[in-house]
């Protein structure tokens, strides 16, 4: 009875120790583990994917990846595929990319994001400059050192850059009380744009010192973090944070959960974020030179005495359209453009031009190469080529896909365009070409440069199985939109043009023809033609008769 008694107990023990640890096991871990994939802006991304490290897979039944990309590539990839995984999560160095890849129809719904850092956008001056300014003694603004003529600052160009956006918000700020504000604006503005690089490594890259043969930069325009990654470089040039007054939009750094995520994703995504806002992970964005979101700097460092510990609450990002308001008044002055060219390769233009040894062809595409040597090594080009039937039953296909001059140069691209061959029995597929061109235009649109279509033809449309003139023009009307204008620039050339389907294609758009009997003239129409395209209202007008 005794022993029975014993193993009654030993059992009921076992049972219990049995459910208790069945408890606590279920409590604990994981049937499946969820990977949430998080792109992140290289600055903040080792943050990030140190916080990702510590995080128990065993507590929290999910795990973080973090890849480091660049912020505009991620936005090209999320309208465009490029092959690439896409996040589940995102985290930008501003909002500003969120506005222009949802412009760009990256997304089916809405998207936001939840701020976890910010940095201030200052103007960097290297210390020897700020003291001739007045530093240390006085604590400059950005109307200190833009009131020196003669200092020579750099900014990012605000098409590829929202730092550059803060700039074009900074300065309307401090000049809008000036008696001529506009003409303030158009000076400072047009001071910065020959310093206006791509990027923010660009700028770094002509301090004093430097390898560069350019101009070294007494100052630019970044984010105070990059300034105190700067002074922190041991022999490094070092460098003055000097803050803008009025504030002005900081980079802000989103978190942001991609549309369409499965339940768990989304779950573990927002989990991630918690953990992001927690003390520790600010203690560490600040450690790597972060504020919080609202502005505040957590921790004290070792280069202090050149940046400002004072809370530095941003300035409200401006609406999209505002934005690219701003861009478009930029575009103006620094003439920086996106540029697609539609080539007629049709039959007529292999006919000879009497006295040159050439055909239209030819000529034509010596004009251009020589044309867009004009344009500034940022403006962005492409080119379509149309005729009919060129790609299946599509009038048009592409030759070079749109991409910065400089890089078109790097490539070789324009030794492809110079190899370009008219068709023997091709028609002009003008009507289908343009509206197709338009509309590749229209999706594209990048805020902050010029946008134009170039339609270069020796014809007339004469594809009996497209749209009508009419129908051209009604969807051409469609698609105007008077905040992202693009316009419709026509060159023509030869005896076979109809002048009057030319200028009303181009008048669509509010844009203008040219035209010339004379191919041997394309050089002259082409170099007008570019004036019109570098050049925006009011500053200058298209001349009468074009």
């Amino acid at each position: 009875m005794i022993a029975l008694c014993a193993l009654l107990v030993l059992g009921l023990l076992g049972w219990f120790t049995f459910d208790f640890l069945s408890d606590r096991l279920s409590t604990t871990s994981c049937e499946t583990t969820t990977r949430l994939n998080v792109t992140a802006s290289p600055d903040i991304a080792p943050v990030i994917a140190r916080t990702a490290r510590d995080l128990s897979t065993e507590d929290t039944c999910y795990s973080v990846q973090v890849s480091n990309r660049e912020s505009a590539a991620t936005a090209e990839s999320l309208v465009v595929s490029d092959g690439t995984e896409q996040p589940d999560v995102w985290i930008p160095d501003s909002t500003v990319w969120l506005q222009r890849a949802e412009a760009r129809g990256a997304f089916a719904s809405a998207v936001s994001g939840t701020s976890i850092a910010s940095s201030p956008v200052v103007l960097g001056l290297t210390e020897d400059v700020a003291k001739q300014v007045g530093w240390p003694g006085k604590a400059l603004t950005w109307g200190d050192a833009l009131g020196v003529g003669a200092l020579q600052l750099g900014m990012p160009d605000p098409a590829l850059e929202p730092v550059g956006v803060s700039v074009l918000y900074g300065v309307h700020a401090l000049l809008k009380a000036e008696p001529d504000p506009a003409a303030a604006i158009t000076t400072q503005l047009r001071r910065l744009s020959p310093n206006a690089l791509p990027s923010v490594n660009d700028l770094f890259a002509r301090l004093p010192g430097s390898a560069s043969e350019e101009t070294p930069l007494d100052g630019f325009f970044v984010s105070e973090a990059a300034v105190l990654r700067q002074n922190a470089k041991p022999n490094a040039v070092p460098m003055v944070a000097v803050y803008a007054q009025p504030a002005v939009p900081a980079l802000d750094y989103p978190y942001v959960l991609l549309p369409d995520l499965p339940a768990e994703k989304r779950t573990a995504a927002e989990k991630f974020l918690t953990v992001l806002m927690t003390q520790t992970t600010a203690d560490a964005l600040s450690d790597a030179g972060f504020r919080t979101p609202d502005g505040e700097m957590l921790r004290k460092r070792g280069t202090e005495e050149r940046t400002s510990s004072a809370k530095a609450t941003p300035a409200e990002l401006p609406a999209p359209d505002e934005v690219d308001r701003l861009l478009n008044e930029w575009s103006g002055v620094n003439l920086s453009g996106r540029v697609q060219v539609l080539l007629d390769v049709s039959g007529s233009m292999a006919e000879p031009v009497p006295g040159t040894g050439r055909n239209r062809m030819a000529v034509t595409l010596q004009a251009a190469e020589l044309g867009i040597g004009l344009m500034k090594p940022t403006t962005k080009i492409g080119v379509w080529l149309f005729s009919t039937n060129l790609d299946g039953d599509k009038d048009y296909k592409e030759l070079l896909p749109v991409a910065p001059i400089a890089e078109q140069v790097s490539s070789g691209a324009f030794a492809k365009l110079r190899q370009v061959q008219a068709l023997q029995n091709g028609a002009t597929g003008l009507y289908d070409s343009t509206l197709a061109a338009y509309q590749a235009s229209r999706q594209n649109f990048e805020p902050g440069r010029i946008n134009t279509l170039i339609v270069m033809t020796d014809g007339r449309n004469e594809d009996a199985n497209s749209i009508s003139r009419d129908q051209l023009l009604a969807e051409l009307a469609k698609l105007q939109d008077l905040a992202r204008p693009i316009r419709i620039v026509g060159i023509g050339i030869g005896p076979d043009i109809d002048v009057g389907e030319l200028q009303a294609i181009a008048g669509a758009t509010g844009g203008q023809a040219f035209t010339t009997p004379d191919p041997t003239k394309i050089g002259d129409i082409f170099y007008a033609a570019l004036s019109r395209v570098l050049c925006q209202p009011p500053a200058c007008e298209p001349e009468p008769g074009g």
